[in-house]
């Protein structure tokens, strides 16, 4: 082709480059080159060029995913990768791993055999269909993730006297006053002008059914709000068998936002069950696809160009062992490097493309994960599976869903934070982070938590070397100006 023709070819390598395996896809799939994005099988590709060549940056499963596909379908590829292993955010800490995060300071694990911290993704909902399919095509055993449990605890420091109360009664509490409220509005006929008086005596009904009201449509305490929010002594046989109904909480403490946060928390449609993990670890998942693309990989390449013109992509990269310069050239170019990293490498891209690389800021959780003696929450407490949500710092503890009612030791997640508490705990040492994770989990295991301590491990997501953040976070001025 003669210079200043814009080929198929450096159209889909620039919007590879450009966008990530995603953005590749979608070009692909609007020229004719691969099927409909929503996924209903792999993309089948065919067609290459003989000798065609394609250079991936980046060995996460997007980047491994596209490896995959493209030398199915004919064409020489190659991978760089940052790191000295496969899987990218697909990570798990284990027993002796050594981390070392961005300021230097390193963590060595120390867990017992077995037992593992997940760093990044821990979860994958059913509606991701796409990373269901290549993980029982590559052979990744999956087990059920408890997502979703009444029996764990929201905890909220302005309300219920700053002690933990149980999901469930919380969430019934919300539930009944809301219900009541709503039913006092239709009876006084201050909804009259939205509701038909047909639908007026269904939603009636509906109100008495879901929020456990009398028969006069109040919430109150009693066997019918037990049966909800749970009982200070549950039905059973023999001569103390029967009943006895728990106290509500007042309608002050169950506005809390920690209450209805909580509860909106698994309405979103990226929390909502069925929920899975891999047997072993998340990093099952980065192995078994790094088996189908073996001998493809070159792990501590740094790259610090990108370079591109009518006879293809030429990729400058350093060895991070031996600091030696290297470079590769290919036809093509897929890039999933994170923007936050992508920014501060030299390409040969527009103005306009490079501000919006720069306009997309990556979050920065931070994750402790904290191994006990033993698994007192089961014992002691009956929560097997699930969070407890917090307004402190660390947001939450998740407690773990694989090997439940064995003996041992085992890794709770002490923290998945968030925002300003993200920021705090990011700022902290990894020493100062596990005591802080200890302090303010113990709000809901008081006489175990640091008892039965172990050991603990920490990653904040800003001070990850080779991401420099957890996820993009488009907003709508950003999406509108640059995405």
């Amino acid at each position: 082709m003669e210079r200043g023709v814009t080929t198929r070819r450096q159209l889909l390598s620039a919007m590879g480059m450009l966008g990530g395996t995603a953005a590749l896809y979608l070009s692909m799939t609007s020229l004719g080159h691969a099927s409909e994005t929503q996924f209903a099988g792999p993309p089948g590709l065919s067609g290459a060029r003989k000798g065609a060549s394609v250079i991936v940056l980046g060995a996460g499963l997007a980047g491994m995913l596209a490896a995959y596909e493209l030398r199915k379908a004919g064409y020489s590829v190659k991978i760089l990768e940052y790191q000295a292993r496969a899987g990218g955010r697909n990570w798990s800490l284990r027993g002796g791993d050594t981390y070392t995060e961005l300021g230097g300071a390193t963590q060595n694990v120390a867990f017992q055999p077995g037992n593992y911290l997940n760093p990044g993704p821990w979860r994958i909902p059913h509606h991701h269909r796409t990373l269901l399919h290549y993980c029982k095509a590559f052979g990744v055993t999956l087990e059920p993730f408890i997502q979703f449990n009444h029996n764990t605890f929201v905890h909220s420091s302005q309300a219920f006297g700053g002690k933990p109360v149980r999901f469930n009664a919380a969430a019934a509490d919300f539930e009944g006053n809301i219900a009541e409220l709503l039913a006092k509005s239709i009876n006084q006929k201050a909804l009259d002008e939205a509701v038909t008086a047909e639908d007026r005596e269904r939603l009636l009904e509906a109100l008495r059914g879901w929020g456990m009201l009398d028969k006069d449509f109040k919430y109150t305490a009693g066997l019918r709000s037990a049966s909800h929010r749970g009982y200070d002594r549950p039905p059973g046989g023999g001569v103390n068998g029967a009943p006895i109904p728990s106290a509500l909480y007042n309608l002050h403490d169950v506005l809390d936002p920690q209450v209805w946060t909580s509860m909106a928390f698994f309405m979103n449609h990226e929390m909502q069950t069925t929920m899975f993990q891999p047997v072993g670890g998340m990093d099952m998942i980065g192995k078994a696809f790094a088996k189908q693309i073996e001998g493809l990989v070159t792990q501590n390449a740094k790259v610090t160009k990108i370079a591109q013109d009518a006879k293809g992509v030429t990729v400058s990269y350093q060895d991070t062992q031996t600091g030696v310069a290297k470079t590769e050239k290919a036809d093509w170019c897929v890039c999933t490097i994170p923007l936050s990293v992508l920014s501060q490498i030299d390409t040969q891209l527009t103005d306009e493309m490079k501000a919006a690389i720069q306009a997309v800021p990556y979050s920065g959780q931070v994750k402790i994960g904290l191994e006990m003696k033993r698994r007192f929450w089961e014992e002691d407490d009956y929560i097997y599976g699930g969070h407890s949500f917090t307004d402190q710092e660390i947001g939450l503890v998740s407690y773990p869903n694989n090997n439940l009612f064995k003996d041992g030791p085992a890794v709770l997640l002490g923290a998945f934070a968030r925002d300003l508490g993200a920021f705090r705990l990011a700022g902290m040492t990894p020493e100062q982070r596990i005591e802080a994770a200890l302090a303010q989990g113990s709000v809901f295991h008081p006489e175990s938590y640091r008892k039965e301590f172990l050991s603990g491990a920490s990653v904040a997501w800003s001070r990850v070397p080779w991401t420099l953040g957890c996820c993009a976070r488009w907003n709508e001025d950003t999406r509108k100006e640059h995405y």
